[in-house]
């Protein structure tokens, strides 16, 4: 295999992953402390002085980690109890010997010379995503959905004689809207007969904030359940009756590592072999995507099949906006024709892909 593409990091100035740490993060984490202020009152009406001193802790942390962010300071070791701590300090020591592996070449080079002498907002969602599907239909980049419809209608067609059951994987990325649009394509599924059980994948703690845990299914179901409109109502009674039989959730710590996928079959050989069981695995959002493709410096026609790394449990299609640099399966020219529309494009979250991988 050829050799991987280096990695995108923020060592370049100016680059999305500088601009995310240096500019980005500590104002985000400015958000959550004046949140935690604002909010100060309630933890001490349910918690008490136990809530109080949670807050105070949580504050006094946060603002802690903006401090190293914002001089610089390096990443020290986790000292918590939580089971994904020794991986996480495992990795970072392995990257702290790769860096210190460049210091020893630079120190090398340079002796050489002297021989030569991203919470607490509301995000307003009231356009019709229906309205808009047109207009968009011109930003998606990479469109193989015709893939995904095709392995399920032939599933489907052949059911009753080679295929009993057909399992799809949604590999979920964020709560809110995104958390809804999931569950009715599952629930499209379901009612159309292209799937006869439904696998949703979410995360044991929110990589960003934003992600899906269990307790987000079972608040938007309860909302549901309570509306006034009937048909969310009914919507709501269904989705719960359909959590207790053919929609399954399940969470994995492997989603929260620092591992890129094409290590799952290594570092988490029980997830892989489950995901195997799928007939098409749906994997959601950006943060996934850049874990499929290892977050590296692909050219943009690189095939996404080759970006995978040896990656292929199951059929599998990514749904991404593109909101960071690591993308490929781009046809030749395609990339600078978008640059022309949008100099920003691959940062915007304007454009899209619909990427599979596998076998119809």
């Amino acid at each position: 295999m050829d050799a991987l593409p280096p990695r995108l990091t923020p060592e370049e100035e100016g680059s999305f992953q500088y601009l995310r740490i240096k500019d980005q993060t500590p104002p985000i984490l400015t958000k959550a402390i004046d949140a935690l202020h604002r909010h100060k009152s309630e933890f001490f009406e349910k918690h008490g002085e136990e809530g109080t001193e949670a807050e105070k802790k949580a504050i006094s942390l946060l603002s802690k980690l903006r401090n190293e962010l914002q001089t610089d300071k390096p990443f020290l070791p986790l000292t918590d109890n939580s089971a994904d701590t020794d991986v996480w300090n495992q990795y970072l020591e392995y990257h702290h010997s790769l860096l210190n592996e460049n210091n020893k070449k630079i120190v090398l080079w340079g002796n050489k010379c002297d021989l030569a002498l991203s919470p607490d907002e509301s995000i307003p969602e009231t356009s019709s995503p229906v309205v808009t599907l047109e207009d968009l239909q011109l930003f998606i980049l990479v469109d193989n959905m015709d893939h995904v419809w095709s392995l399920l209608i032939n599933r489907k067609k052949m059911r009753q004689e080679t295929f009993p059951v057909t399992r799809v994987d949604f590999i979920m990325d964020n709560a809110g809207f995104e958390l809804v649009a999931d569950l009715v394509m599952a629930d499209f599924l379901l009612a159309s007969k292209l799937a006869t059980e439904i696998h949703f994948h979410g995360k044991s703690i929110p990589w960003f904030v934003s992600n899906t845990i269990k307790k987000d299914m079972d608040w938007v179901i309860e909302q549901l359940k309570a509306a006034n409109t009937k048909c969310m109502s009914d919507c709501g009674i269904n989705w719960e009756h359909y959590l207790k039989h053919t929609w399954i959730y399940q969470d994995h710590m492997f989603w929260t590592l620092p591992h890129e996928y094409c290590t799952m079959s290594q570092v988490s050989p029980d997830l892989y072999a489950e995901l195997q069981k799928s007939n098409l695995i749906l994997f959601k959002g950006d943060l996934n995507y850049r874990k499929l493709v290892g977050d590296r410096k692909w050219k943009l026609t690189v095939p996404f099949h080759q970006a995978l790394n040896g990656f292929h449990p199951a059929p599998l299609c990514s749904i991404r906006t593109v909101k960071t640099e690591a993308l490929v399966g781009l046809a030749h020219g395609q990339g600078r024709h978008v640059a022309g529309i949008d100099p920003q494009w691959r940062t915007s979250g304007k454009f899209g892909v619909f990427q599979f991988d596998g076998s119809l």
